[in-house]
C-alpha cells in the first residue's frame, strides 16, 4: 500500500469551532466583546457566554499520512456520527504478529491497543500529528493493532462525557467482535486481524485518567457489570502514561518542580482544565480528579503499567498513586524516565525525548508481550 509523507497533507479536525488563522493574525479573536472567563494560553479560551475557541496550534493530519519508513497503515472509522466519537485505527503491515504466541490458535492475529489521546480534556484529538507519529511508531515497534479514540470535550462536554465515550468505544469494539464481517465492511480490514482476547487500554495525560476509569468499571463482579456486557472481549491490561490526577492538597512536584515557558503542562494550566472538566460544584478531592482519596476508585483487577515523567509535575501524583494501588494489593509496576517531562513522548524533539521515548515502547511492549 502506498504511504504519503508527513508533509504532504494537513487537515482541521472535524470538530474544531473556529477557522484556522495566518501567522500574521491573532490566534484568538480578540474584537470579541464578551469577557474570556478561562483560558490557557495558545490552547484554549472560554468566554462569558459559553463560547469556546481552541486554536489549530497543533496540526491535524489524515489517516493516510504516514512515514515511508514505517510499515503501518491507518484509517478513520466513525463510532457515533450523533455525538462525533470516531477512532483511527493502525495496523502493521506484518502478517506474523511479534507478539502471537506459537500454540495459539489465534497466533495470525494481533493484539488491540484502545488508546485515548490526552489535553486535560479540553483540548486534543485523535488526528493531531503528534499522536498520529507517535501512535503509527507504537503499532510497527509492538506489531500491535491499536485504535485511537476521540472523544468529546470539556468544557461543552464536562465529565463523566468522556467516560461515556470511552465506554461507548468499547461497546461499538464488542459489536464488531460479535459481527460476521465481509469484504465490504469498512472494519474488515482489521478486525479480521484483531485478537478480540487480548485488549490493552492505554492512554496519556486525561487519557490515561480515563483509562482508570474504565478499568474501574469494568472490575464489578455484579451480573450486569461492564465486563460481561463487553464479553467476549477480553481486557488484559492497562497503560497509563503520565495520568492527568488532581487533589486539592499540592504534591512535592507540584510545588517544586520548576517549568519553562513551553511546558505542555503547568500548574495553572492543570487547575483550569479541572475547573472546565469536573461537574460544577465539585473540588480536585472528587474521584474523578483524585482516585487516591476513594478506595473505590483503586478496586479495578486489572495488571496496571504507570509511565511516570521524572521533570513532570504531576511525578509525585502517579507515584503516589502508584503505591496507593500496591497497597490494595493490585498489580502495578511502573518505570520513570529521567530528565523529561510531561508528554515528552509527543510533544518534544530533543535527543533525549526521543531516547526515552524508545525506552517507553520498548517497555510497554515488554509489558503487553509478558500479558499476551
Amino acid at each position: 500500500m502506498r504511504t504519503k509523507r508527513m508533509a504532504s497533507t494537513v487537515v482541521l479536525d472535524p470538530t474544531l469551532r473556529i477557522k484556522p488563522t495566518k501567522k500574521t493574525t491573532p490566534i484568538f479573536n480578540n474584537n470579541n466583546n464578551d469577557s474570556v472567563v478561562e483560558e490557557i494560553e495558545g490552547l484554549i479560551r472560554v468566554y462569558k457566554d459559553g463560547k469556546v475557541e481552541r486554536p489549530p496550534i497543533v496540526p491535524y493530519v489524515d489517516a493516510s499520512v504516514l512515514s515511508p519508513d514505517l510499515p503501518v497503515t491507518s484509517r478513520d472509522v466513525v463510532i457515533d456520527k450523533y455525538m462525533n466519537i470516531w477512532a483511527r485505527f493502525y495496523a502493521p503491515f506484518s502478517v506474523t504478529p511479534q507478539l502471537a504466541h506459537t500454540h495459539d490458535i489465534n497466533n495470525n492475529k494481533h493484539p488491540l491497543l484502545v488508546y485515548f489521546h490526552g489535553g486535560g480534556f479540553c483540548v486534543g484529538s485523535a488526528s493531531w500529528s503528534c499522536y498520529h507519529e507517535f501512535l503509527s511508531k507504537l503499532s510497527s515497534k509492538l506489531g500491535c493493532l491499536i485504535m485511537s479514540v476521540n472523544y468529546r470535550l470539556a468544557p461543552e462536554n464536562r465529565l463523566p462525557a468522556a467516560y461515556e465515550d470511552g465506554f461507548k468505544s468499547l461497546t461499538w469494539l464488542k459489536q464488531q467482535a460479535t459481527t460476521t464481517t465481509t469484504t465490504t465492511n469498512e472494519c474488515y480490514w482489521w478486525s479480521r486481524r484483531c485478537d478480540f482476547s487480548r485488549i490493552f487500554l492505554i492512554g496519556d495525560s486525561a487519557g490515561a485518567n480515563i483509562v482508570q476509569h474504565l478499568a474501574t468499571s469494568l472490575a464489578s463482579c455484579n451480573p450486569g457489570s461492564d465486563a460481561k456486557r463487553l464479553q467476549p472481549l477480553t481486557f488484559r491490561g492497562t497503560v497509563l502514561i503520565q495520568p492527568f490526577f488532581g487533589g486539592e492538597a499540592r504534591t512535592f512536584s507540584e510545588k517544586h518542580v520548576a517549568q519553562s515557558p513551553r511546558s505542555a503542562l503547568s500548574l495553572p494550566a492543570s487547575d483550569t482544565y479541572w475547573r472546565l472538566a469536573l461537574p460544577a460544584g465539585v473540588d480536585r478531592d472528587h474521584p474523578w480528579c483524585n482516585p487516591t482519596a476513594n478506595s473505590e476508585s483503586l478496586r479495578h483487577d486489572l495488571p496496571v503499567m504507570v509511565c511516570v515523567s521524572e521533570t513532570d509535575i504531576l511525578r509525585d501524583r502517579n507515584l503516589e498513586f502508584c503505591a496507593a494501588l500496591s497497597k490494595a494489593g493490585k498489580r502495578v509496576e511502573y518505570k520513570v524516565y529521567g530528565g523529561v517531562g510531561h508528554a515528552f513522548q509527543i510533544l518534544s524533539k530533543s535527543q533525549l525525548s526521543q531516547m526515552r521515548s524508545n525506552e517507553m515502547m520498548a517497555h510497554i511492549k515488554a509489558f503487553i508481550s509478558s500479558r499476551c
